[in-house]
């Protein structure tokens, strides 16, 4: 069916133009060997970044830090980790960034603390210590035991016994890792002028970590069980729903203060982290308020690597966005297997182009333009704790997040063929190509293995065509497409011309056709 689409240019925010790239500060680039990324090694990148086509990048933490989680356990939201350089290095980064261009993107993690922070501190003192309230504090159960039955996402129960002052304290995540409560004022202010400080140094915006965590159900109650949990093939940690301890109605009335915050300065953005069904996640667009500008979308990393799967995630998401809200793609973040070990690094091509030409803001992850896969890290070398988590079952999230290889961008720059050519010059296309931006989204009634669908905006219409299989495959266009010439194959740079009768797809296979002249519009074209 045809979908939205923007009518005017002039309706047209930056970001929903850009391509964000996600850059792992700790792993990114280590200029000093010390084994940590520098914020100076990410500006001597930024050349990089440039050449490749990205018009933003989004910075996981480099604020003081134990570094038990990436640097998502912060001892200072409002400071850089020496390693990470100084405030000043962070000031000529983003100096450097827009004078080429690129947006400059933090993340904000508003959930939790690191058990080190001086407010952690601060509320473990006593329970009549100025900031108790800022913490998830609670009694113990009737018979001593933890308040309920939460666990955290790392398996176990999500409750800490604190001896000195009797209670327990809750973390959703790992155990130095205790949850900020939301319900305190204080604690929004805070978190807030964390935002203005960051702001008022020229960020462009914030990914907020999270984010559907930051509510909790003030009664505490029991999770219930989850009625599909599988202890033969699921971990531990899937025992419960996430019913009471996340996705709380009044979490949408924090998220809302949140982009008030973004919306006293000009022009800047506001993405958040929600890991919930598509007609959950739409709902942090805002209903009553506005809340997030983009809710990220993580349908393609969770879903079935074949046409139908993808196809029914791509149209069941562009039929739950409103025509006021603009939609987002990724394929892969700090927290997911690598693309190309998930689905293989051929099909890793094929998803690039997908990723590229669907309608929405795609955010890359740092390495999968060169094709990096999972690195080989034996457990006991493992620094995630998930490595070790729910009774030694978790998975480390440590095999995707290696060092990025630049060595091999060095090897691909001068690749026509290489994964990294194929990315600059889809990107290239993007960005030239305002139909694949902001044009319309088609689907193509294509049976069997083959994906097809059409981008198109006034004059300029473009056919997609990707194989999500490993064999060669024809397939025949419904009346009325008409011909085309083939912009980019992930495959070759062969020059074919489409006919009425069918395409050719080899294996693996995706093509980008741009058509003579744009299709006539259908109300659907799927059977």
């Amino acid at each position: 069916m045809w979908m939205k689409t923007l009518a005017m240019a002039d309706d047209v925010r930056w970001w929903q133009r850009a391509v964000i790239y996600e850059v792992c500060t700790p792993v990114f680039q280590d200029d000093d060997g010390d084994g940590l990324g520098e914020l100076a090694g990410v500006r001597r990148r930024l050349e990089y970044l440039e050449w490749l086509g990205a018009d933003a990048v989004w910075l996981t933490p480099f604020h003081p830090s134990p570094m038990t989680d990436l640097g998502y356990d912060i001892v200072d939201h409002a400071a850089v980790a020496p390693h990470a350089g100084t405030l000043e290095d962070f000031d000529r980064l983003v100096d450097d960034a827009h004078r080429r261009g690129l947006r400059v993107i933090l993340d904000l993690v508003p959930n939790h603390t690191s058990e080190q922070h001086p407010w952690f501190a601060e509320s473990c003192r006593s329970r009549d210590s100025a900031k108790r309230r800022w913490y998830v504090w609670a009694d113990p159960a009737p018979d001593g035991g933890p308040p309920n039955n939460w666990q955290s996402d790392l398996g176990g129960s999500a409750w800490i016994w604190h001896q000195a002052t009797g209670q327990y304290y809750y973390h959703a995540f790992a155990r130095d890792q205790p949850d900020l409560n939301w319900r305190e004022p204080a604690v929004r202010e805070a978190m807030f002028d964390v935002m203005r400080f960051w702001l008022e140094r020229g960020v462009d915006g914030f990914r907020v970590d999270v984010l559907w965590h930051l509510a909790k159900d003030v009664r505490l109650r029991d999770n219930p069980p989850n009625p599909d949990y599988n202890p033969s093939t699921d971990s531990p940690c899937k025992q419960i729903l996430q019913v009471y301890s996340a996705d709380q109605p009044d979490v949408h009335d924090i998220v809302a203060d949140l982009r008030h915050v973004i919306d006293e300065y000009d022009d800047r953005l506001l993405i958040g982290e929600v890991y919930l069904p598509v007609s959950d996640l739409v709902r942090y667009y805002g209903t009553q308020r506005s809340e997030v500008h983009l809710p990220f979308n993580f349908q393609l990393v969770q879903a079935t690597w074949d046409a139908p799967h993808v196809r029914r995630v791509i149209d069941e998401y562009e039929a739950s966005v409103a025509a006021n809200e603009w939609p987002n793609w990724v394929l892969g973040n700090h927290d997911q297997p690598r693309v190309a070990s998930r689905i293989g690094r051929a099909q890793a091509r094929v998803a690039a182009m997908l990723l590229l030409t669907l309608r929405g803001t795609p955010t890359l992850y740092y390495g999968d333009e060169i094709g990096m896969q999972n690195a080989d890290i034996p457990r006991e070398k493992m620094r995630d704790e998930r490595a070790r988590s729910c009774d030694g079952k978790g998975i480390g999230r440590d095999p995707f997040r290696a060092p990025m290889q630049w060595a091999e961008v060095a090897s691909q720059v001068e690749d026509p063929a290489s994964m990294l050519s194929l990315y600059r010059r889809l990107i290239a296309l993007r960005r030239r190509s305002p139909a694949l931006v902001t044009g319309e989204y088609r689907t193509v009634d294509v049976r069997g293995p083959v994906l097809a669908y059409l981008r198109c905006q006034g004059d300029e219409a473009f056919l997609v065509a990707l194989n999500l299989s490993d064999l060669p495959r024809r397939f025949e266009l419904p009346p009325g497409i008409g011909h085309g010439q083939v912009e980019i194959s992930t495959r070759d740079a062969s020059d074919r011309r489409s006919t009425a009768s069918g395409i050719e797809l080899g294996a693996d296979e995706g093509l980008i056709i741009r058509l003579e002249r744009p299709p006539a519009a259908r109300t659907s074209t799927m059977g």
